[in-house]
């Protein structure tokens, strides 16, 4: 085999190499993409759709609704069979009539309609009070989902910016390398990039511990198993949006514990009703057939009916002090209630300022002090290269862009932080 053929079967051979690479590697770029993008609104519909706690409510609010229909259904009627009048074994009969009677007895209470469905209405506006809860419990959920969805988005900016330094890094790791052998740089020079250079990257992976939890608990929330793979819209930005009004009215339109305590209020007040209907009387009927045990004696039979009183004075004080005392307790809650508001109010508007001047503080770090710090390791990495600049000056640099930037993604994350505990204030 000639020169020539050598060469044409090498490169026929590279070739096929790549031919093969890149073949192999679409499946992987297809497995890549079919992995699924959640933007933040998708997240807290799952959850708000298959989160289990949230569900278990809605099987709560069920049950009252049948124990409402429940509340209306009588006593079952009482059957007894016995004798009547029936002398003791032993005893002398005088007469035939004197033998007794085989006695047939039939009960029944009747309750008051206007008792059974003010109970009815009691109860059933127990489940509005735990529908009331599912709404306090999705927006403690929906606010920790926001707080992890922006852990994770400020974990992918974070390991963006370490890759970037680390390979300016690695960049000065070599330029130490080249120069070592002809006494340009010093070996311990090497050591140290290398040294910053791991510690980089251990910082990667604490970065990525923090979104594989994310991912996990996220998981949790939606009801999924906590290893299943997804990922996140790293374009979103968290924008804050302020409340139209703070006014108290507004508020408690749209604050799901105060929409609770209304509906306990009203179930509270259903509950007086109730309570005020046990003045009204209850009913009982009852019949009692006689067959006597003599022939000649006629079959008898007894019917009764029967009405409570319940106005008597030994019996209304057990109603009537616990109308008071719920009254006093419905009172109390519209004061918590309104106190509860006054204090909200006062809280948005200390959070609003407080977020404002984060976004300022935010914007001047990115806008300034970060292309300031560029600029300076800029600069000095280009001396370094004309190798005028020894090579701690540009570490030093490096460490202070560094740092900076981990400063500036530290308060973005509280800002991001604060803008979720302003929603969750705002809906709670």
């Amino acid at each position: 085999m000639n020169y020539a053929s050598t060469v044409n079967w090498k490169y026929m051979k590279q070739i096929t190499k790549y031919i093969w690479g890149c073949l192999l590697a679409v499946p992987l770029q297809l497995f890549a993409q079919q992995s699924p993008v959640l933007p933040l609104d998708s997240i807290l519909q799952r959850v708000d759709r298959n989160n289990v706690l949230l569900q278990s409510y809605g099987l709560k609010a069920e049950s009252y609704k049948h124990s409402a229909d429940a509340a209306t259904a009588w006593m079952a009627p009482m059957v007894g069979v016995g004798t009547f009048m029936t002398p003791y074994p032993g005893q002398m009969v005088m007469d035939g009539r004197d033998k007794g009677s085989l006695m047939l007895q039939l009960e029944q209470d009747i309750p008051n309609p206007a008792k059974k469905a003010a109970q009815k209405n009691f109860i059933a506006s127990q489940g509005n009070v735990e529908r009331a809860t599912r709404g306090i419990t999705l927006n403690e959920l929906k606010s920790q989902a926001r707080r992890l969805y922006y852990n994770w988005l400020i974990a992918r900016q974070r390991i963006a910016v370490l890759q970037e330094n680390e390979k300016i890094m690695l960049t000065m790791k070599k330029i130490e390398e080249v120069r070592y052998p002809y006494n340009q740089s010093q070996l311990s020079g090497v050591f140290k990039a290398d040294a910053k250079i791991e510690d980089n990257r251990n910082m990667i992976r604490m970065q990525e511990g923090t979104i594989a939890k994310a991912r996990s608990w996220l998981n949790s929330l939606m009801n999924a198993p906590g290893n299943q793979f997804f990922d996140i819209d790293t374009t979103y930005r968290p924008a804050f949006e302020k409340a139209p009004s703070y006014d108290t009215a507004a508020l408690a339109a749209v604050r799901k514990d105060i929409y609770k305590m209304d509906e306990s209020i009203r179930s509270m007040q259903l509950n007086i009703e109730s309570m005020k209907r046990e003045k009204k009387p209850d009913f009982k009927v009852r019949f009692d057939h006689m067959q006597p045990l003599d022939k000649a004696m006629p079959k008898a039979f007894s019917a009764m009916g029967m009405i409570s009183i319940p106005i008597a004075p030994w019996a209304s004080k057990m109603y009537r002090s616990g109308v008071k005392a719920m009254e006093y307790n419905v009172q109390a809650m519209e004061k918590e209630r309104a106190a509860m508001l006054q204090e909200t109010q006062g809280m948005l508007y200390g959070m609003q300022y407080e977020i404002q001047t984060m976004q300022q503080r935010v914007e001047a770090m990115e806008g300034k002090i970060i292309p300031a710090l560029r600029q300076t390791l800029d600069a000095n990495f280009l001396n370094y290269q004309e190798n005028r600049l020894a090579l701690s000056n540009v570490i030093d640099s490096w460490e202070a862009l560094t740092m900076m930037q981990s400063n500036v993604l530290d308060e973005k994350l509280k800002l991001y932080e604060m803008i979720a505990d302003y929603e969750k204030q705002l809906y709670r």
